[in-house]
């Protein structure tokens, strides 16, 4: 039988109690010690980090038990901390790598691993089967030998180190928060329960700007959100918080509403009306401030699951734009290839040079939020102004939950497909790069794609015409024979 520890897009991710289990999560741990001495990493050490899910704590001092025991250091966070936070940690701590407990987005019955290499990005495809390759092997041997964490400290191979100073310190020196300190925005944040509640509202403290934080205590369930991803059916509290009537002498209670997920590597914006802004929208909106308002340059890496937007902006501003399978593990790599400006996916995620080749919420959150301080507009007047530009584009996806058993004749039906137009739209070419693209006359595209983490299936649409949305995305359902 196979093993059941598979990596996805970013990281292994698991039912708790059912496949991730302590035994499992030590045979991972065990791979990992392993890797770092293979690639000579071993000396430098393990960053070992956690976020708010339930026993994520346990389960990281679970690997540190592992992992010291094999002989590597471990630096183990003192406490629960946004991914990226850990991934720089790699960087201050010039470490060989780091492995962080979290599911990320998935609902509170999940959790999960990512591993980090010495680089401070998603692990990429070689390391993932380097990774994977041991299991079987490890697994059949039975638990791996554990040192317990005082007799690892006593010898010197664990340390237990702040995640979140040299972080912050580092997205002050990213980003004029002065700047965003003294405009005078009354901002709203909703951490969803995760990793990141707390850090725009100490970054922000002591100016004419106010932060307001929902969900930000330690609640591994997620209560009221269904799961802790920034998108607009898990906001629908953050919605009504943005949507209060406003005080005296205000059009709107808010200027701007900024969400991070369970840890905090995902960004999604509300409007100063209670709008979401979608994750297209924000990704386009951040390559405009980064070229438009800061006058940057340099490439811009998308994955083949968000916006077309950012094209016609590299064609504007002069500027190549790569295309890549989802998940920043090629994301990342093709960032630090290119020496990109910009680099994004339609799941929240935004990485930016000169930080880790990485998604993080929280400085694609000041960026965005720099963007409202320096233009002195509000997001709805940016969208017009973005939209001026580039033209109006429209996006919505839909999940769909399988069986396995259908997933074959699924495959089979949309691999087999060859449509001339799609909900009016012709069809100009297709890919199978990651899932099934079908690009479309005007600039729009349709893709069907199934989850690497998740018995999904994915269905996405951006076009010009928001009104023919829903007929793209009924059309994709009849490619794949479930409409």
């Amino acid at each position: 039988m196979p093993h059941p520890i598979k990596f996805g897009t970013d990281g292994w991710r698991a039912l708790i109690a059912e496949d991730f289990t302590f035994a499992n999560v030590r045979a991972l741990a065990a791979s990992i010690a392993r890797y770092l001495k293979q690639t000579g990493m071993a000396e430098r050490g393990l960053v070992v980090g956690y976020d708010t899910r339930y026993a994520s704590d346990r389960f990281a001092e679970a690997i540190a038990e592992v992992v010291t025991a094999a002989g590597v250091p471990v630096l183990l966070a003192d406490t629960f901390a946004p991914t990226p936070a850990i991934s720089y940690a790699i960087i201050t701590h010039q470490a060989g790598g780091a492995a962080v407990v979290t599911s990320s987005h998935n609902p509170a019955s999940w959790n999960g691993v990512k591993y980090k290499p010495e680089y401070a990005g998603s692990a990429s495809p070689e390391v993932v089967a380097e990774l994977e390759a041991p299991l079987d092997a490890i697994l059949a041997a039975g638990e791996p030998p554990r040192l317990p964490l005082a007799e690892a400290g006593r010898r010197g191979l664990l340390r237990r180190f702040d995640p979140r100073g040299p972080y912050l310190r580092r997205l002050a020196e990213l980003v004029d928060v002065q700047r965003i300190r003294d405009a005078g925005l009354c901002m709203a944040v909703d951490s969803m329960y995760g990793a990141g509640q707390g850090y725009f509202a100490e970054l922000l403290s002591g100016g004419a700007t106010t932060v307001e934080e929902l969900h930000a205590v330690h609640n591994p369930l997620f209560p009221g959100i269904g799961a802790p991803e920034p998108i607009q059916r898990n906001l629908q509290d953050f919605e009504v918080m943005m949507r209060r009537p406003a005080s005296s002498g205000r059009t709107t209670a808010y200027d701007v509403g900024i969400a991070t997920d369970g840890d905090a590597d995902r960004l999604g914006v509300m409007d100063e009306h209670g709008v979401f802004v979608d994750q297209l929208q924000t990704f386009a909106l951040l390559a405009y401030y980064l070229l438009e308002v800061r006058g940057e340059r340099g490439a811009i890496v998308r994955a083949l699951t968000t916006t077309r937007m950012v094209d016609r902006l590299g064609e504007i501003y002069g500027v190549p734009v790569h295309e890549t399978a989802v998940g920043f593990k090629y994301v990342g790599p093709k960032m630090l290839e290119t020496d990109a400006l910009l680099g994004g996916e339609e799941s929240g995620g935004y990485a930016i040079r000169g930080h880790i080749p990485e998604r993080d919420g929280i400085i694609a959150g000041l960026y965005f939020l720099d963007l409202v301080a320096r233009t002195g507009k509000t997001p709805t007047q940016l969208l017009r102004e973005l939209y001026a530009k580039v033209g109006e584009h429209h996006y919505h996806r839909i999940d769909v939950q399988l069986q396995e058993a259908q997933k074959a004749g699924i495959i089979a039906a949309v691999s087999a497909a060859r449509p001339e137009q799609i909900a009016g739209y012709p069809v100009t070419s297709t890919s199978t790069l990651d899932g099934y693209l079908f690009n479309l006359e005007g600039g729009g595209w349709l893709l069907i794609r199934f989850s690497g983490t998740e018995p999904l299936m994915r269905i996405y649409t951006e076009v010009p015409d928001r009104a023919r949305v829903p007929d793209v995305l009924q059309a994709g359902q009849r490619l794949a024979g479930i409409a």
